[in-house]
């Protein structure tokens, strides 16, 4: 009996085929990546910063380019108003 547990206890490793050695791996490993994935979320690359920058860059010469137009046509508008009054 006593030798049979010790040959199942042996074998054991053997038959699992490394799945208990690369679930210990997994839980040695496990603080470190989640450390790292922490690191991640609380700092920006250099890549995201200029992803970021270039966004915001574009949405303020989209602003700009928007009211420069509804200025011009605020301009057109008072301009037109005022020859018409001009006319009367």
């Amino acid at each position: 009996m006593r030798i049979g547990l010790v040959l199942a206890a042996l074998s054991l490793p053997l038959l699992s085929g490394g799945c208990i050695a690369k679930t210990a791996w997994d839980v040695a490993t496990l603080p470190v990546k989640a450390g790292g994935q922490a690191v991640d979320w609380a700092t920006t690359s250099q890549e995201e910063a200029d992803r970021n920058y270039g966004r915001k860059m574009r949405k303020k010469e989209a602003e700009e380019g928007r009211r420069l137009r509804e200025e011009e046509r605020r301009r057109k508008r008072e301009e037109r108003e005022w020859r018409e009054a001009e006319d009367d």
